[in-house]
């Protein structure tokens, strides 16, 4: 809420400034802090050469700002860290895990809960339980470890987006909405019988970080009802997603991120959630109201997890797990990545870069299509990018197009979207770094025709974009550091 002194915007202070205008102050000080250090151009070629031009294949030590992901890279608060030092360590049965049910059901509102190590954990139980073969699962957009679990138990997995999901320079403010009309068409053709699940995505992590809609959210909650089908809603980062409702919505403006986070939960069947990302911790949870549900999941735990009172964790892990469930929906704490990430794509927007639009959640998307439309979907533009960013900057970022999708039959398959993801942990990143960022984007971006494509050295049978290698085709590597050692030097 405003007052007349200042109020609080995502962990931001605002207060009038005395030449007109606001003031945006950092509502926080730094107190703990890791040095950075930005490796020579020599040592980064040689680190994407070892690394196979994989990223996700770097050491970290040879990173400079590593923005690969916001899973497991986010600074915790002093809070959580106090909690880890007083949980209750117990195999079975420990106050600390009931001390979680609780924050559970104060946040959002479930009753019954299952912690698992992590969120892939959690899909794993939702596939051994409620999947099997034949069985249909329509969702706003696909992650890539949910759609592999889902299609091993024999699932097909439908993506009922919206027309404007697939358009990167759209103003659409939720494109992570599902398109009601291809859902209510699935359950005719496929049969409500047939239908494992609905599952929403907050946000949508591979078209952008992009958000859906209150109003979306309830449609197609209802039509779940109406057919006695089951929505499941991935919360990993429902945090940004409640944000963006209160910013976008209409009717959203004075709720608070509290509020809107219950809301959406109240529309949902089951949540399960990866408390890497909003709850800054390792592991992962699933929470429901459907006991019949939570006990064929319950049967599960054991098997693949650990007992149901640790499920996988430490129990110093669900005691910070249970801080950064409070503090996921604390007003004064929600969204400062937003901020930034709208601030970094507005910046690249200015120069010309081609970046998804409206800015989302989770990181800045560089459109790979556009930055390199000389490279070809079968030589892995959005792969190609990501390695050249790191040659150019020591920035490490994430492909999140083609190499990132499952073959079929042994046959590429193409993404519609060729994006590299530079991820904003949260709490950890500064403005200077972002303008690092875009003064080594443009000079890429000014140089871009010195990129060429990818093509594979070792390619996994499944999720490939771990642990695959590749070479630069036309050893393209090498004349983009000859460029840039003349005109920028060492570093």
């Amino acid at each position: 809420m405003r007052s007349n002194r200042y109020y609080w915007v995502c962990y931001v202070i605002v207060v009038k400034s005395s030449k007109g205008g606001e003031l945006y102050v950092d509502g926080f000080r730094v107190r703990v802090v890791e040095k950075l250090k930005l490796p020579s151009i020599d040592k980064r070629l040689k680190a994407i050469e070892e690394a196979g031009w994989n990223t996700f294949l770097l050491k970290s030590e040879d990173v400079f700002l590593d923005m690969l992901t916001d899973s497991g890279t986010n600074a915790m608060t002093d809070k959580q860290l106090a909690a880890m030092i007083s949980a209750q360590d117990s195999y079975a049965g420990s106050r600390t895990f009931y001390e979680f049910v609780e924050a559970v059901k104060e946040v959002l509102g479930y009753e019954y809960v299952l912690p698992t190590h992590q969120g892939r954990g959690a899909e794993h139980l939702l596939a051994k339980v409620l999947v099997k073969p034949g069985s249909i699962i329509p969702m706003n957009y696909h992650f890539t470890t949910t759609k592999v679990h889902f299609e091993l138990a024999g699932g097909k997995v439908l993506e009922l987006y919206i027309d404007e999901a697939l358009n990167t320079r759209s103003t659409h403010p939720f494109k992570g909405n599902m398109d009601v009309e291809k859902l209510k068409e699935t359950i005719k053709k496929y049969g409500a019988e047939n239908i494992a699940f609905v599952r929403m995505e907050a946000t949508t992590n591979l078209i952008g970080g992009q958000p859906f809609s209150m109003e979306n959210l309830r449609e197609v909650s209802e039509i779940c009802k109406k057919h006695g089908i089951l929505l499941v809603l991935d919360g990993s980062m429902i945090d940004w997603n409640a944000y963006l409702i209160k910013r976008r919505e209409k009717g959203y403006a004075n709720k608070s991120v509290a509020e809107i986070v219950r809301e959406m939960c109240s529309l949902a069947d089951i949540f399960y959630a990866s408390a890497r990302k909003a709850m800054c911790v390792r592991g992962g949870f699933i929470a429901t109201n459907n006991r019949k549900v939570f006990e064929k999941l319950r049967e599960w735990l054991p098997v693949y997890e650990g007992f149901f009172t640790y499920g996988g964790m430490s129990i110093k892990e669900i005691a910070a797990m249970t801080i950064g469930l409070r503090e996921m929906v604390d007003e004064s704490l929600v969204g400062a990545e937003v901020e930034q990430i709208r601030y970094f794509a507005e910046k690249l927007l200015r120069e010309g870069i081609p970046v998804v639009t409206p800015p989302g959640g989770l990181g800045v998307h560089l459109d790979a299509k556009e930055f390199l439309p000389h490279v070809p979907q079968n030589q892995y533009p959005a792969g190609a990018l990501a390695a050249a960013l790191y040659l150019v900057s020591g920035i490490r970022a994430m492909e999140r197009g083609t190499m990132s999708m499952e073959r079929e039959n042994g046959k590429e398959v193409f993404s519609p979207l060729e994006l590299v993801r530079l991820a904003f942990p949260r709490r950890t990143y500064l403005r200077t770094h972002i303008d690092y960022a875009v003064d080594r984007i443009v000079w890429l971006y000014e140089h871009r025709d010195l990129v060429k494509g990818l093509r594979w050295v070792y390619e996994p049978p499944v999720l490939r974009f771990f642990l695959g290698r590749l070479e630069d085709i036309d050893g393209w590597g090498k004349v983009v550091y000859e460029k840039y050692r003349s005109e920028l030097g060492k570093y």
